[in-house]
């Protein structure tokens, strides 16, 4: 029996290009001409195991949906070709979520929509847990692009933005996800070791654990210090530090002040924009001292190429401001920093053509608000500065008190010490996250 989960994806960056052509190809014709009870067949759960399933969450007690399972199985069912659980995020896509559940609970079940603020990346992370018992197969997963960026549903084929004549594409997604190829996707774990402080507001992708000896292998200059505090965490799409980190943590604690404000990607556009300003993104080029900006100044950055044992420290550019790790072929709602480079220039830099399941990530900056502008409408590239199959970060307090940074859409503000280091090392996780093609 194959077993499939979908997600609504929410989050992202920046706002989306709203796509017509995306809302015209993907509602109307081709969702009304699905038969729903030849649909419901192939992706119903059995009513025991719904009732296992709902006993399980109700009693929050993995145990119980045994019991429950033993007391509902004895009637009779037709065993579906591939069952699905949907999870939606109630804040996306202009606060929708509500209304996609109620739609999708009319054609599959209620037990088979999970609601609340539940991301792609957390379920792919908790399907990863599943790898890691050896729980296996693991389920694909498969997307509706409900989000502001949608970065992840794009690079597998899901569009950018969920059709206008949503109902009808509800069918077809997700007939989608029960007969398409499932691709690979990499995912990469980070693990951040600092003074312990008791103000850090840890977003939700990073948990804390044990202590773990990120410096070995990496001549360290400075020593941490007695008291530690270890975190770790997952991202699929992106890891960055710097100004654009900055502007989204603004933008996020104003949208949680004022919801009402953050209610669709061209008011999100406008914010994101209003912050760049505000808080000197677009200014950087005015600053005579580039002490007083560059990232050079805090942070020092270590490399492990592919096939190689051996870690490399790179200089960072005095111009960037801003650093993203890249692990997507998408970044900021469907654009490409990255760029396509030509094989000549690939042979040139020693790079590889940039792929979602190559074990590799992209590190590029962005020098200002002006140069970012360019690049996200893909008139220029942004700043190459290496490609890696692991990656070690040092983070030097000295003048700087704070850095800001992101992982997958949630920021936060790292604090610096004057007298210590804080540090990061980003490796691949030893298993791929199955997703199902849009294509």
């Amino acid at each position: 029996m194959s077993n499939f989960t979908a997600a609504a994806e929410g989050g992202g960056t920046v706002a989306a290009r709203s796509s017509l052509w995306e809302s015209i190809r993907g509602c109307g014709i081709l969702g009304m001409g699905i038969d729903e009870e030849e649909l419901r067949r192939k992706i119903l759960i059995p009513a025991y195991i719904r009732t296992a399933m709902s006993s399980a969450i109700r009693n929050r007690d993995a145990g119980a949906s045994a019991e429950a399972a033993v007391r509902a199985g004895e009637e009779a069912y037709e065993v579906p070709e591939a069952p699905i659980v949907v999870f939606v995020d109630s804040r996306s896509g202009g606060r929708h979520g509500p209304q996609l559940t109620a739609r999708l609970q009319q054609l599959i079940s209620v037990e088979q929509v999970a609601g609340g603020d539940g991301t792609v990346d957390w379920i792919l992370g908790s399907l990863g847990e599943l790898f890691v018992q050896k729980r296996e197969p693991v389920p694909p997963t498969g997307i509706i692009p409900l989000g502001t960026g949608n970065d992840l549903s794009r690079s597998f084929g899901w569009g950018g933005s969920f059709p206008f004549a949503w109902k009808s594409a509800v069918k077809r997604s997700l007939l989608k996800a029960v007969s398409n190829p499932v691709q690979r996707l990499d995912s990469w774990h980070v693990t951040i070791i600092m003074q312990e402080t008791e103000r850090l507001e840890l977003p939700f992708s990073l948990k804390h654990m044990e202590e773990y000896d990120l410096t070995q292998d990496v001549d360290i200059q400075r020593e941490l210090p007695e008291n530690i505090s270890c975190s770790e965490g997952v991202f699929y799409n992106y890891f960055s530090i710097g100004m654009d980190a900055q502007v989204a943590y603004g933008f996020h604690h104003l949208r949680n002040k004022k919801p009402y404000l953050a209610q669709g990607p061209m008011s999100n556009k406008l914010i994101y924009a209003g912050l760049g300003c505000t808080q000197g993104w677009f200014l950087t080029p005015c600053v005579k001292s580039p002490e007083l900006r560059a990232l050079k100044n805090i942070l020092a950055l270590y490399i492990r190429k592919d096939n190689s044992k051996q870690w490399e420290k790179i200089q960072i550019p005095s111009s960037v401001r801003s650093i993203v790790i890249l692990n997507l072929d998408c970044y900021g709602g469907g654009r490409h920093p990255w760029g396509h480079p030509m094989p000549e220039y690939l042979e040139k830099k020693s790079f590889f053509e940039a792929q979602v399941d190559d074990g590799l990530l992209e590190i590029f900056g962005l020098k200002h608000g002006w140069h970012a502008s360019f690049v996200m409408v893909e008139l220029i590239s942004a700043k190459h500065i290496a490609q890696a199959a692991a990656i070690k970060l040092e983070l030097r307090g000295g003048d700087w008190n704070k850095a800001y940074m992101q992982m997958d859409g949630e920021p936060w503000k790292q604090p610096l010490k004057r007298d210590y280091s804080t540090f990061m090392k980003i490796e691949r996780v030893p298993f791929q996250s199955r997703m199902i093609s849009g294509k």
